[in-house]
């Protein structure tokens, strides 16, 4: 049976009909790929771009707080040197008011020359030489021969042994110290410094952990007492 051209016309337009449905559902399903595509990328961008957000202002936080702990290092450094100058220099202040009292006893006779007993008697026991020098203030030659007298006969005594001094005549301390003496062993290399000056800083060094606890309280930071 033939065909008419109602038929053709209708079967061709039934045709076009398919291929135009086709073809809008091709289309929406492009569009919906590439839509769904870009959300990807899109996300992806995001992310990365937040990612780098992030990081970057945690890197600024961390550099701030870096920057904060510079700071108040510095400043409680700046505090402690303040502090340990202030302390410093009170000490220095007890220091020479302590070698102001030690001058007025050498002009004090009979404690002075108590004290040089002593300080000579040490020096000899600290030598433990057949033969010593002793060298004093130009002033003192006299109540140093006196100690000297003294104390011999104490140190045989005590030693068992012969001790010779001499007052070296022709050496003096400096006439502006506090006063005490220098012992020497025969050949002058071996020296006992026991001026007043050279006593009171051992006992300033010795003690100096003590003192400063006693001004300025315990350092919990301190970990040797000296």
């Amino acid at each position: 049976m033939a065909l008419t051209d109602a038929d053709v016309q209708k079967q061709i337009k039934h045709m076009m009909a398919f291929i135009e449905q086709e073809a809008n559902e091709r289309v929406e399903e492009i569009l919906a790929k590439g839509d769904e595509e870009f959300n990807i990328k899109k996300g992806r961008l995001v992310q990365t771009h937040r990612v780098k957000i992030m990081d970057y202002y945690e890197k600024k936080e961390k550099q701030i707080e870096q920057h904060k702990k510079i700071q108040m290092s510095q400043l409680k450094n700046q505090a402690r040197l303040k502090v340990l100058k202030a302390s410093c220099v009170y000490v220095q202040d007890l220091l020479n008011e302590a070698r102001q009292r030690i001058a007025d006893i050498a002009k004090d006779p009979d404690r002075y020359a108590k004290l040089l007993e002593g300080l000579v008697l040490q020096g000899f026991y600290q030598l433990l030489e057949p033969k010593v020098t002793i060298r004093c203030r130009q002033q003192d030659v006299d109540m140093v021969q006196a100690a000297v007298n003294k104390n011999v006969a104490v140190y045989k005594e005590t030693v068992k042994s012969n001790i010779t001094v001499r007052i070296d005549q022709d050496h003096f301390l400096p006439s502006d110290i506090c006063g005490g003496v220098e012992v020497y062993n025969n050949n002058g290399k071996i020296k006992v410094s026991n001026t007043l000056e050279s006593r009171l800083d051992l006992v300033a060094q010795q003690m100096m952990p003590e003192i400063r606890e006693t001004l300025f309280g315990s350092n919990p930071n301190r970990r040797f007492l000296d």
